[in-house]
């Protein structure tokens, strides 16, 4: 073999021939695709909240969790990213220069936040994961545009250039492809590592405070006049914080032990039980008195549903005795035919510590689905994002949580609750779990300083006639019509094309009982809200929430059982009690007359602003 002359292969090596097509196409590609997912990393934005205040949160590389809050300073914490990633979480409505800030009440403004701050801190991983969720969103949105942008960029170029100086730029530049799109690669890199705003961020004197020791912000580090608010009132925040943290862990407790204690107590009574008798022998055996009934006194609830939590329902607000005397007085047994459980919350107002309550019930209760009657949030605002996440995750894996809007809310909210996985009633009736749902948003909204007004031309009258119309426009009988305001569903009811009604609104539990064709049930309050003040931390008044169970083949509810937390930390759990059965779709068509709710007006006298 002659090695004197030049030895050819077929295989490239650097610096011998030009890579083969595919190497220089993959890497210049390779080399695109990276530096567009660099940049649309590194510049991804999203506006959400934090706390009570609107904020700008941006990807840095400084690895810091950065909060600044102008004048006042900067909150600093090390990102668990990797790379050296982190965030920049710029609050507004803060003065940005400090005459302004002396000269105007946010410090005080500030101080009166306090609450809402400590809301905040009670389900903080909703506010993270919304800002993860915005940033890679617009991070990905950056990426494919950017790509867009190189391709178009990239054509064009070839275009202007023309086909014979097209290939002769081709033919230079295939030898150095890969050396030159990683170069580049490099070059975005250490750009952007040493960015100079990175640098300083990086090197600014901290002073790492020892309040938030034990909790999220352990090892925080403070800067500007902040440094001196958190190192004086700092304490007393987090021990605010610790305490409410404290008060719904054994709430949640007490929920799982007194659901325990319900369980038990049924199975053993259950046990005592003679045989059923027959449908031939009458059922005259079985009075329907309930679990509460053999338990004794021991000062829970009465599960009797026609009273509330405090036994002291107006009388015009309770069902008559020939409106439930027709009704079957035996609880459903299990030998039903295909039921599912559903878990009814209303007017929940935001306060987060009742989102793991909520949670434990459903759990334990089998609980299929959440239907949550509105008023979710105080003002419908955007910084109340983090409420919505957070209640969205109360549901259990694979539980749809079904929500209508009530007048403390908005279409942000309605908005929010979309993008946190929720089912948002608008109108149309919907399939949950085989129950046929209707709702809609209710047609009135309430604000701070402006009180209670229409949110369009609609009123409540027109929009119960809309939900009418909507129901008896469908072949078969609505099961279940969800409207926040109780009187919003009469006239749906009177017609007889919706079987069951479930409302809130005006923070007492009312009914079961009979309108028109069709039952009513208002729950409660599950937030525990008191009139006049906030729902944040520990409960001001009862908290309830109600489990229901449906029966699919029959198309009707069989009974309920009302759950009661209450500020003293305790909690029952009423027992089974049958639902009242709606009355025949065929006997409006025969004329038989439709009462009005008789409570109707009682309601809507008792409007919480």
């Amino acid at each position: 073999m002659d090695e004197s002359g030049p030895t050819r292969t077929k295989r490239w090596r650097p610096g011998h021939r030009v890579p083969p097509r595919w190497f220089r196409w993959s890497s210049v590609a390779l080399a695109v695709v990276l530096v567009c997912a660099l940049v649309a990393l590194v510049t991804a934005r999203t506006d959400l909240s934090l706390g009570p205040h609107e904020a700008r949160y941006e990807v840095t590389i400084d690895g810091q969790v950065t909060v600044d809050l102008g004048p006042l300073g900067t909150v600093e914490l090390d990102s668990p990213a990797p790379a050296g990633i982190g965030v920049l979480v710029t609050v507004k409505e803060i003065p940005s220069d400090l005459s302004a800030l002396e000269q105007s009440p946010t410090l005080e403004a500030l101080t009166q936040d306090l609450q809402a701050y400590l809301q905040f801190f009670g389900g903080p991983s909703a506010t993270i994961q919304d800002a993860i969720d915005g940033l890679a969103r617009d991070a990905l949105t950056r990426f494919f545009l950017l790509l867009v942008g190189a391709a178009a960029v990239l054509g064009l170029a070839l275009l202007l250039a023309g086909s014979p100086r097209s290939h002769e730029l081709a033919h230079a530049f295939a030898p150095h492809s890969a050396t030159v799109s990683w170069a580049v690669v490099l070059l975005v890199v250490t750009l952007v590592v040493t960015n100079p705003s990175t640098v300083e961020r990086n090197t600014a004197g901290k002073r790492e405070t020892t309040v938030f020791a034990g909790t999220a912000l352990e090892g925080a580090r403070i800067t500007g006049r902040l440094a001196g608010v958190v190192e004086t009132y700092g304490g007393q925040l987090v021990k605010v914080y610790e305490d409410n943290e404290t008060y719904y862990e054994r709430l949640t407790a007490a929920a799982e032990a007194a659901w325990v204690e319900r369980s038990e107590a049924e199975f053993a009574a259950a046990a005592l039980r003679l045989p059923r008798p027959t449908a031939d022998a009458g059922d005259g055996d079985d009075d329907g008195t309930s679990v509460d009934d053999l338990a004794g006194t021991d000062g829970e609830t009465s599960p009797d549903p026609s009273t509330t939590g405090d036994g002291a329902v107006p009388t015009d607000a309770t069902p008559s005795a020939e409106e439930t005397a027709e009704e079957p007085a035996e609880t459903p047994t299990e030998e039903a035919g295909d039921v599912v459980t559903l878990l009814h919350v209303s007017d929940l107002h935001c306060n987060v510590g009742m989102a793991p309550v909520i949670r434990k019930v459903a759990e334990l209760s089998g609980a299929s689905a959440i239907l949550d009657t509105g008023d979710l949030t105080m003002n419908g605002t955007a910084v109340e994002r983090f409420c919505v996440t957070t209640f969205a995750n109360a549901a259990p894996d694979g539980a749809p949580y079904v929500l209508v809007t009530g007048n403390h809310d908005s279409a942000e909210t309605a908005s929010q609750a979309r993008a946190a996985g929720m089912t948002v009633l608008d109108g149309g009736v919907v399939d949950v779990e085989g129950v046929r749902i209707l709702g809609d948003s209710d047609p009135n909204e309430t604000r701070p300083g402006i009180g209670t007004a229409q949110v369009s031309e609609e009123d409540v009258e027109a929009f119960a006639d809309r939900m009418m119309q909507v129901a008896c426009g469908e072949d078969e009988r609505v099961d279940l019509l969800m409207v926040h305001t109780p009187r919003a569903g009469t006239s749906a009811l009177s017609s007889g094309c919706v079987a069951t009604q479930l409302s809130g609104h005006v923070h007492r539990r009312i009914g079961p009982a009979r309108v028109g064709l069709g039952v009513r049930y208002v729950s409660s309050t599950t937030a525990g809200a008191a009139e006049g003040q906030l729902t944040v931390g520990p409960l001001r008044g009862e908290s309830q929430m109600t489990v229901l169970r449906f029966d699919r083949e029959t198309r009707r509810m069989l009974d309920m059982r009302v759950v009661v937390a209450r500020p003293d930390g305790s909690v029952s759990v009423g027992g089974a009690v049958a639902f009242p059965a709606p009355l025949p779709q065929a006997e409006a068509e025969g004329g038989a007359e439709s009462a009005p709710s008789p409570d109707s007006e009682q309601q809507e006298q008792d409007v919480p602003e």
